[in-house]
Order: C-alpha cells, then structure tokens, then sequence
C-alpha cells in the first residue's frame, strides 16, 4: 500500500499535468480566435477603405 505522502505526491504531478494541458489549450483558442478576428474583421475593413476608391474609378469613367 502507498502511503498518504506517496499518494499527495502523484496527485500533484497529475494536477501539473493537467494544468500544462489546459495552458495549452487556452493559448490554442486564443491564437484561434486572433485567426477568426482577422479573417473576418481585416476584409471587411479593408474593403471600407477601398471602396471610396473604387466607386471614385468606376464613377469617372462612366462620367457619373
């Protein structure tokens, strides 16, 4: 039988474990979410800039 002192002893190397896992876990979905912010918001932005441009171009050459 182990005693108490052996079983607090691998009960914290779990619980290490465990933390480590989720740590990485977390940055996972952190740099998931920085992935799915830039993909939508970074287009939709951009295409607010271009657009005074392009309406400007397509305008000018149709004489609007």
């Amino acid at each position: 039988m182990e005693t108490t002192e052996q079983q607090l002893i691998r009960l914290e190397e779990k619980i290490d474990a465990v933390y480590a896992s989720t740590e990485k876990t977390r940055k996972y979905i952190l740099w998931m979410l920085i992935g799915s912010v830039a993909i939508i918001v970074l287009p939709i932005l951009l295409g607010a800039l271009a657009l005074p441009a392009l309406l400007d171009t397509v305008g000018s050459m149709y004489q609007i």
